[in-house]
């Protein structure tokens, strides 16, 4: 697939939320990137079984989740949403389940906008189920052959959106971060992982095609968000998860190339860097995430979202109502705040303050600055090819912490520059070409069965 040569944003008094270059318009009215920002809320089961059996109770769980964020939606005069579903594994397993669950919900976003206006869309997110002992193949047998069915079934049933948590090269990066090899990390996000993007999205977007849904976006989720969460318990260097963060921008890129629209999903940071590169409007989650998981990027996140997220939460009974409930209205009154500064002409210093108040305390926050995306962006541009694309990600993410840190914008400890010089070298000495360099790391992956990649 061709990849970006240019920036699609040159300005940065351009790269700004609620606003993207390439605004999608869907049937009710909504325009994603298009001026206002909309809250995308994620909802989850709590804890349970899923059988046959047991289906009955799930859809139940899935018609209160739905109806409680509608009614609260009509309450705040939201003027729409997103509701995210992803599959749990046995939904993808079975995808007449996951399909069932996708119409439920569709069903009633579908009569409340009838009855009271409330526009609203789907979002559905199949689980990746390629993993563990059963798998035949990264892109045949069962697996892969339930994950397409799930999606054609889900689109056809009314969901507005397909996305998905891609796993190909995540068996070769969980060692990675667990021994900090970036070396291995960027065999995986770019030799493995783009290749596997590529097979998967030139599927979605022919489902697309076939039946009317838009093909969205990918995350690095299973890459960069666990290098996060594993250097937010001090497991792992902060600047080695930093540069994780950058370089799975290439890998998520591959969506787009393939001819996603998005937007691209909300737990991939690096969704900052795809729209910086090719102007698609993006999703992402920050301080109002907190209820899945925590982060050191909670403002910063928001500085050029153009829907708002929460990541995902359980059907559980808080004070204020069910939690999901709750978790929407809190991603409401963000947005409300978000969009009442851009209009009345503050977008720029709503953006700004986002941005200072996260990126000098973590440099997974700074790579995250709308001014450091666009410049590792335009640099990026520039080189050709998956691997040498996501080695030049390495060392610009490297090289900015550094200027990051000369500069005094940026807080780095001993240890924490001690890494920054190491990872430098490390990603210095790695060969050029990328024959060379996958020679020089396949061996040492020893969760890797090659013939699942046809390698």
């Amino acid at each position: 697939m061709p990849q970006f040569k240019t920036t699609a944003y040159e300005n940065l008094s351009d790269f700004v939320y609620g606003k993207s270059l390439h605004p999608i318009a869907l049937k009710n009215g909504m325009v994603i990137g298009g001026g206002t920002m909309y809250p995308e809320v994620n909802f989850t089961l709590p804890p349970m079984l899923i059988t046959k059996d047991s289906m009955p109770e799930v859809i139940g769980h899935y018609r209160d989740i739905i109806t409680g964020i509608c009614d609260r939606a009509r309450e705040l005069y939201v003027p729409g949403f997103v509701a995210e579903i992803e599959t749990l594994p046995p939904m993808t397993e079975n995808p007449s389940w996951g399909i069932e669950v996708c119409k439920t919900v569709v069903d009633i976003i579908k009569e409340h906008e009838a009855k009271h206006g409330i526009k609203g869309a789907v979002r559905i997110t199949p689980n990746d189920i390629r993993e563990g002992n059963e798998l035949e193949h990264m892109w045949r047998g069962r697996h892969w052959d339930a994950m397409l069915k799930t999606f054609e079934g889900c689109a056809n049933t009314g969901a507005d959106f397909m996305a998905i948590e891609s796993v190909g090269g995540k068996e070769t990066h969980d060692e990675a971060v667990m021994f900090c090899d970036i070396a291995k990390s960027i065999f995986a996000l770019s030799v493995l992982g783009c290749t596997d993007m590529n097979k998967v999205w030139n599927e979605i977007v022919a489902i697309a095609g076939r039946t009317g849904s838009i093909a969205s976006g990918d995350t690095a989720c299973g890459f960069a968000n666990t290098a996060m969460v594993l250097a937010d318990k001090n497991y792992i260097p902060r600047v080695f998860a930093a540069t994780v963060r950058v370089v799975s921008a290439v890998r998520s890129l591959v969506a787009i190339e393939c001819g996603a629209k998005g937007p691209h999903k909300d737990c991939g940071y690096e969704g900052v860097y795809v729209k910086a590169i090719t102007g698609t409007p993006i999703s992402m989650e920050g301080r109002t995430a907190a209820c899945a998981h925590l982060s050191p990027v909670g403002n910063v996140a928001g500085c050029v979202a153009d829907i708002w997220s929460n990541e995902s939460i359980q059907q559980i009974k808080l004070l204020g109502g069910m939690a999901p409930t709750v978790s929407f209205e809190q991603l409401v009154y963000d947005c409300r705040l978000f969009n009442e500064a851009a209009n009345q002409g503050h977008g720029l210093l709503m953006r700004d303050l986002h941005a200072d108040s996260d990126s000098k305390l973590d440099p997974q926050a700074y790579v995250l600055r709308p001014d450091v995306v666009l410049d590792i962006s335009k640099e990026l541009v520039k080189v050709d090819g998956y691997y040498p694309r996501a080695k030049k990600a390495a060392a610009l993410a490297l090289e900015h912490m550094q200027k990051g840190y000369d500069d005094g914008k940026l807080q780095l400890n001993d240890k924490e520059l001690m890494w920054l010089e190491s990872l430098a070298e490390q990603v210095d000495e790695l060969p050029a070409d990328v024959g060379a360099f996958t020679e020089s790391v396949i061996d040492d992956c020893e969760k890797l069965d090659p013939k699942m990649y046809d390698m």
